[in-house]
């Protein structure tokens, strides 16, 4: 994606299931649960870069002593400055008492942030200040220990107000209008409620006040919490909690729009937005890692007895197919492969703008994330290649000579690395009012590589403002001098704005959404958009559930290739000399490639809940009258 977009974060929950001198004794420190952590958050950097946050809960602690310890950072380097923290106060405890050093027990009597239950989080912040406030987890705090709760998660929620209102109704006060604090006052206020029904069913019972503890740990129905709480999220999400005594959970969106993935055995639980960072930090196999399904929460209790239960009833799956394009590592097998399948799919596209002219031809690829998709664009752009081979040799059978034969078999596909992201100046450029002057300096390019008949191919993982592509890319393929460029993303247009997490939310700054207006005015259809605006101005306050999105009325009237043929020409400025086409992946193409990832709202308009159809229209009446501000 070369467009800058902030978008999904990265959540790691991790339980030790045995006592910690066992990791002691078998990994040589008791400090595994923390080592493993900094791996899984790291591993998921690709998610977060705006903040990161750690927390961490000792079991079975004596009155007094403290057991929920948190750190969290909105440094450049928010991970490093997170664990930083954390082994200098460890450091500092060791070195101040030796004693503390083959002693567990006084290790976790003593030393902050060693535990059994670990949350960790990586932030992108998808708008509002990236304050230290913002930085999950957050903690909800009480002196009874089953009352305190820490929730961090990877979610947007599309009805903020009505979550707000909802929690004023119980009386509450909430501090600030934001779906993190709502959430987590939501599931608190139902904690709360659990706790307080278990204590009155233990004085029935006979049970003290002290020894009522012990048994409302016990008998909480985490589950029972979720299904109250979340009765009226309209989002995507994978929420993870844990509770103060040690109860931990983490609870995925019925429509599966989030990802969440988990694997346990005798030693350890744990759960982490993707599949491979588990594989990889356990040394586990791609079968032993489980996807969480859709509606359920796995539920690690205190005990270390571990479910997974159906929290809400899971509706048609609309998991996110930008994890497979774009967000998620590409280490994980299906991904990869995934990947590889979109830049294949999309070649025959390419092959016509090149009118099958391979031999004049540069395939390439950016940014890094496009690497894939490359692959299997050439992959698949080599079979084309071997097939014309094939049929020129049986064309020519007869008259062929070992030389004529030797050259007919040496042409390739050639492919060059073209650009290379200047990283450093990458993460200088971070507001927009700067980035349009130093924007074209972002990639360096290679020179000599590219003759004057030649077509250049570059494949990007995804097209959705345009804004480096016009500023920076396409003068720089310019340079050096192509008959024509041509650009490839491996994701259809972005059209809709997104409310599940990326940061998508103004429609005016989609360049397919852009394209579509200027075709509307050019043919005399600019009374489309108006009518658009009526319809959606009548809905305006309609209930989310009767709301329709009419802007895909905006589309209607062109077909996808004259919307990529306008988009070209957007992007295409007058100093540019070679001819510049764009080509889009189609969404049926896109639904082959990544078949169990078949959430597409952002491409088609088709929204999994029903407030996405009000985000949408919102989006579309803040554009229509002037409106700069989100639609959530």
């Amino acid at each position: 994606m070369s467009d800058a977009l902030k978008h999904e974060c990265g959540i790691a929950l991790l339980r030790l299931l045995k006592p910690l001198e066992y990791y002691k004794e078998k990994y040589g420190s008791a400090f595994y649960g923390i080592q493993k952590m900094y791996l899984l958050m790291e591993k998921q950097h690709n998610r977060g870069q705006d903040g990161a946050g750690f927390a961490s809960i000792k079991m079975d602690v004596e009155p007094g002593q403290r057991y929920i310890s948190r750190v969290r950072s909105n440094q450049q380097q928010p991970i490093q400055d997170v664990f930083a923290q954390i082994n200098g106060r460890i450091s500092d405890e060791l070195a101040a008492h030796p004693e503390y050093a083959d002693n567990v027990a006084l290790q976790k009597e003593h030393i902050p942030y060693i535990g059994e239950v670990y949350l960790g989080h990586v932030r992108y912040g998808t708008f509002g200040k990236n304050s230290i406030e913002s930085v999950h987890p957050f903690l909800r705090q009480n002196n009874w220990m089953h009352r305190n709760l820490i929730v961090a998660g990877n979610f947007n929620m599309t009805n903020v107000r009505e979550l707000f209102d909802s929690l004023v109704e119980l009386g509450q006060h909430p501090k600030e209008l934001a779906d993190t604090v709502t959430v987590m006052e939501k599931i608190g206020h139902f904690l709360d409620d659990e706790v307080a029904d278990l204590y009155q069913e233990c004085k029935k019972e006979g049970y003290n006040k002290n020894e009522a503890s012990a048994v409302i740990s016990e008998r909480l129905d985490i589950a029972r919490i979720l299904k109250r709480a979340s009765k009226q999220w309209d989002g995507g999400y994978a929420m993870a909690g844990l509770i103060g005594h040690g109860d931990s959970f983490v609870f995925r969106d019925p429509n599966g729009i989030r990802p969440a993935y988990f694997y346990h055995d005798d030693e350890i639980a744990v759960v982490a937005s993707e599949r491979p960072v588990i594989q990889t930090v356990f040394n586990v196999a791609f079968d032993d890692v489980q996807e969480l399904d859709p509606g359920h929460a796995i539920i690690i209790k205190k005990s270390g007895d571990i479910s997974v239960k159906e929290i809400i009833p899971a509706k048609e799956k609309k998991a996110c197919s930008f994890e497979r394009i774009y967000f998620s590592r590409g280490s994980d097998a299906e991904i990869y492969e995934e990947r590889k399948q979109l830049g294949r799919l999309v070649l025959p596209q390419v092959l016509e703008a090149i009118e099958d002219d391979t031999d004049n031809s540069v395939f390439s690829y950016i940014p890094n994330t496009a690497e894939t998709s490359f692959y299997g664009m050439v992959e698949a752009a080599q079979d084309f290649l071997n097939d014309r081979k094939n049929n020129e040799i049986l064309r020519r059978r007869t008259e062929l000579t070992e030389e004529t034969l030797k050259e007919l078999l040496s042409v390739k596909i050639r492919t060059e690395k073209i650009a290379i992201k200047d990283a450093k100046l990458r993460t200088f450029i971070t507001e927009d009012s700067s980035r349009d002057d130093l924007v074209a300096h972002v990639y360096d390019v290679t020179y000599g590589v590219i003759k004057p008949q030649d077509n250049l191919v570059i494949i990007d993982d995804s097209i959705v403002r345009g804004t480096t592509l016009k500023m920076s890319i396409i003068k720089m393929m310019d340079r050096l001098n192509p008959k024509r460029i041509v650009i490839v993303s491996s994701a259809p247009q972005i059209r809709y704005p997104d409310c599940y997490g990326i940061d998508m939310a103004k429609l005016e700054g989609l360049i397919a959404f852009q394209a579509a207006i200027e075709l509307l005015k050019e043919r005399g259809m600019a009374h489309v958009v108006d009518d658009v605006y009526n319809k959606s101005k009548a809905q305006e306050n309609l209930p989310d559930a009767e709301v329709v999105n009419f802007v895909t009325e905006i589309y209607a009237r062109f077909t996808d290739q004259e919307i990529s043929d306008k988009i070209a020409q957007m992007l295409t400025t007058k100093d540019i000399s070679a001819e510049v086409k764009i080509i889009f992946q189609s969404v049926d193409n896109l639904h082959t490639a990544c078949p169990k990832n078949l959430g597409d709202w952002y491409f088609t308009g088709d929204y999994p809940t029903p407030g996405g159809n009000r985000v949408v229209n919102k989006a579309f009446l803040n554009y229509y009258e002037g409106n700069d501000a989100r639609a959530y």
